[in-house]
């Protein structure tokens, strides 16, 4: 079965749009990479000021390969355009939570 990474970004509330626009900039990096199965950024409703970063692999070798391949190089790159300075992180605390899918369902199909 699949592993399920979540990462838990403190964001305070001055940076959620400035997350929230630095992981649509980025959309489909992660699409392409080898065991990708699903991405999803979720906003905190209410009582928390943490953002999860929901992905889920096919193996740990192949989340390991992406974080160690493509993730790696996204981070290290400066602006917008790859040049200059990295611009300040929007989170203020990050915290990776590692699971196994035990069971799964989905919609019925009628």
């Amino acid at each position: 079965m699949s592993i399920v990474k979540i990462n838990v970004l403190t964001v305070p509330a001055e940076q959620r749009e400035v997350l929230e626009q630095r992981f649509a900039a980025r959309a489909g990096t992660v699409d392409s990479s080898d065991g990708f199965e699903w991405f999803e950024l979720l906003r905190p409703v209410e009582g928390t000021d943490q953002y999860l970063v929901y992905t889920r692999w096919r193996d740990e070798e192949s989340f390991q390969a992406w974080m160690e391949g493509p993730m790696k190089a996204a981070h290290q790159q400066g602006g917008p355009a790859g040049g200059g300075e990295r611009p300040k992180p929007a989170a203020s605390g990050s915290t990776l939570w590692s699971f196994e899918v035990v069971q799964q369902t989905g919609p019925k199909q009628g």
